[in-house]
């Protein structure tokens, strides 16, 4: 007994230790002034580092021409402008070599089908810049249905997903004096009817969540203050965020609740009579709201109701007042298979369009419900490509759609009523595309699951291992890396003889819910030995070999990165690093960190940090190793990925005696950059250093 009571006293003392151990961490960090965003000490080193950056990677040979040429194709006439559908207009925002923050215009659907499109200025944000002495970055618009003659304009600071919000008359086409007005915040409203909003913003001290997002949902009248507005809904303080916002249909508006609880677990609630009624359906299902009265829902898993099984991954829907009567006999309109899924969802007056993937391609399917069925019919395309469904028109069957490959330049389509697609615009060729070829290949996992990458070579690549190779990758939050036509890649890369490679790796949504959840948690092991399977097999192909192989990812993907050279960089001979997660004991601490928690787990907990630490980059990196030269990239003003994570993986690597390089842009947010000019000189400093790093050996 007493060397039982020994042993439990000694597990006591090390669990003891080990929780003091794990609080202390922040006070051995010798970085954490790297996190002040703004502090003038970290300013000062980001001043430094970058100077070091630009004079290496500007006076590479190919700088200049690689920068011109990419700030042409962002300047370009040419450039497919994306239409918006809204009343009697289509709406677009462009910017240009002239419009550098950006012109939001207008025109007809008639005038835009002409070759030459004449656009009518509703905003022009470098003026608005100029009068106001600010650097806005336009972040859309929340319309006022049905008549769309105002709207809300989102105005970012820098590029920041934080937005002042202020209403605009597009009949006047100038902000309305005395009008509905929101400070910053990361918050959003929706029109209920001309007088009233329902807002989710910043109302003060305890009104955001741990995640930095709006708890507080209040209706919001005209000419009333703020303060004075009806709360109609409160979450709790950890919760990820809370969201109210208006559904319109032809049929009639619904005004919803949207209380999110973790990153993929949420409830909702629609506001019937003045009263909450909450939608019952798995809290994990995505509510994809209504169409012709019916509730759309997409299940992430398994669901058992009225005695009937539907499946994970699959699209159902039921008459919304039978749903509230208490029916539970749901109708199932796609039903996706092990290598299939459901991409995107959009709707017309008529049609139920659903996007799907098969086998990382995609399909386009519409849907016409009549007589309580649904009728459906394909929209054939070719292979290897990716559908985009565009702007659509609830009052009418009007839509467009875009298709593209990697060597396919996007072209814009356009359905009309009970017609068949009509291609009305495409990009030119901004890169000579003739000798290359795309090839889809598989391999296997250190689990022996089957992992698909995308392969873009020349046609007559030879197999000799000195091939320059680019992989990218991202393999989180349900986001699937499709085929895609990027004008800058193909210029500054593919063009000059470089091999491109996607990998569709497990934590995406590739293969449906199943395939992204494979990889949470505990188990996100499997998606870094994924990548690190397609980086083989392109090795083992003799496509390339570690010195020639460069691998590029952001955000989730720079989180990846840091994974892949820390782990294995004998792999690689250049690591592009986006806009990172990289220290993961803090990262639930800092700006919207703690909203992915159901991603990554809770780093504060003993056991979960125990297998978030095997990777976490920040804390796996060691002045004894050798790895390759990174690539360091972000924002000042990401309020999203918070800098410092960059900031401290650069620093704590430079003391280590590693050489690195480091850049990182004074705006943009979490894209990095704002204007074209900041873009075509992010991209020429990232091609630079990839041809400085992986150009053959003489």
């Amino acid at each position: 007994m007493k060397s039982e009571s020994n042993l439990l006293m000694m597990i006591i003392i090390a669990v003891f230790c080990l929780i003091k151990t794990l609080q202390a961490q922040d006070t051995l960090d010798n970085y954490l002034w790297l996190e002040e965003v703004e502090g003038e000490d970290a300013l000062k080193w980001v001043e430094t580092q970058n100077k070091i950056t630009e004079e290496a990677l500007t006076g590479f040979p190919g700088f200049d021409d690689i920068y011109e040429r990419t700030l042409n194709i962002l300047n370009s006439k040419d450039r497919l402008a994306d239409p918006v559908i809204r009343g009697d207009y289509l709406y677009n925002f462009w910017q240009d070599e002239n419009n550098e923050r950006g012109v939001w215009r207008r025109t007809t659907l008639a005038e835009y089908r002409k070759d030459d499109t004449k656009w009518e200025t509703v905003l022009d944000v470098d003026e608005l810049c100029r009068n106001e002495n600010e650097k806005w970055v336009f972040k859309g618009v929340s319309w006022l249905y049905p008549d769309y003659n105002k709207c809300m304009v989102n105005l970012s600071r820098g590029g920041g997903d934080a937005v002042v919000i202020r209403e605009f008359d597009l009949v006047s086409k100038t902000f309305v004096q005395g009008g509905f007005e929101l400070k910053e915040s990361k918050g959003m409203v929706s029109w209920i009817d001309d007088n009233t909003l329902i807002v989710s913003t910043d109302f003060g001290e305890g009104s955001l969540t741990t995640s930095g997002y709006p708890r507080v949902v209040k209706l919001w009248k005209r000419n009333q203050p703020l303060s004075e507005a009806k709360t109609i809904f409160e979450g709790a303080e950890n919760d990820v965020s809370v969201w109210g916002y208006v559904i319109n249909t032809p049929e009639r508006n619904y005004v919803l609740i949207s209380r999110g609880i973790t990153f993929y677990t949420s409830y909702n609630y629609i506001l019937e009579d003045n009263q909450l009624i909450k939608i019952e359906i798995p809290d994990d299902a995505e509510f994809n709201g209504f169409f012709k009265n019916q509730m759309l829902i997409q299940l992430k898993t398994d669901w058992n109701i009225a005695k009937k099984t539907y499946k994970q991954g699959a699209l159902i829907t039921i008459d919304y007042q039978k749903f509230l009567s208490g029916d539970r006999n749901f109708t199932i309109i796609a039903e996706p298979e092990e290598k299939s899924s459901i991409h995107s969802l959009a709707s017309t007056k008529n049609l139920l369009l659903v996007n799907m993937l098969d086998n990382v391609q995609s399909e386009l399917f519409s849907y016409y419900f009549e007589n309580e069925r649904w009728k459906k019919s394909k929209v054939e395309t070719e292979e290897f490509g990716s559908i985009i469904i565009g702007s659509t028109d609830e009052n009418s069957d009007l839509y467009f759609f875009y298709y593209e490959s990697f060597i396919s330049p996007s072209a814009l389509y356009y359905v009309s009523e009970n017609k068949e697609p009509e291609q009305i615009k495409s990009l030119p060729d901004f890169f000579d595309s003739k000798n290359l070829i795309v090839e889809q290949f598989f391999t296997k996992s250190s689990d022996d699951t089957e992992i698909p990458y995308f392969l873009v070579r020349a046609c007559d690549m030879e197999y000799n291992g000195q091939n320059p190779t680019l992989l990218y990758g991202y393999g989180g939050f349900e986001i699937s890396m499709r085929p895609s036509y990027s004008a800058v890649l193909g210029s500054a890369w593919l063009e000059k003889g470089g091999v491109y490679a996607i990998a569709n790796i497990r934590g995406g949504g590739e293969f449906g819910p199943q395939w992204h959840q494979s990889a949470l948690k505990e188990n996100r092991q499997k998606a870094f030995d994924d990548f690190i399977a397609v980086a083989e097999d392109l090795i083992q192909r003799k496509i390339t070999n570690p010195a020639h192989l460069g691998i590029m990812g952001g955000s989730n993907g720079g989180l990846l990165m840091g994974v892949m050279f820390t782990q294995k960089p004998e792999l690689f001979n250049a690591v592009v690093c986006n806009v990172p997660l990289l220290d993961m004991k803090r990262y639930n601490r800092l700006l919207a960190g703690a909203s992915w928690m159901a991603e990554y787990g809770n780093p504060d907990l003993p056991e979960e940090w125990a297998y978030i630490a095997r990777y976490s980059p920040y804390h796996n990196v060691y002045a004894e190793k050798k790895y390759p030269k990174v690539f360091f990239y972000t924002s000042t003003k990401d309020d999203r990925v918070h800098p410092g994570h960059a900031r401290k993986m650069a620093a704590k690597m430079i003391d280590q005696k590693h050489e690195i390089f480091y850049f990182e842009n004074m705006e943009g947010g979490h894209a990095a950059a704002t204007t074209n000019k900041q873009k075509a000189y992010s991209n020429a400093l990232i091609y630079s250093y990839l041809w400085s790093m992986l150009k053959e050996i003489e």
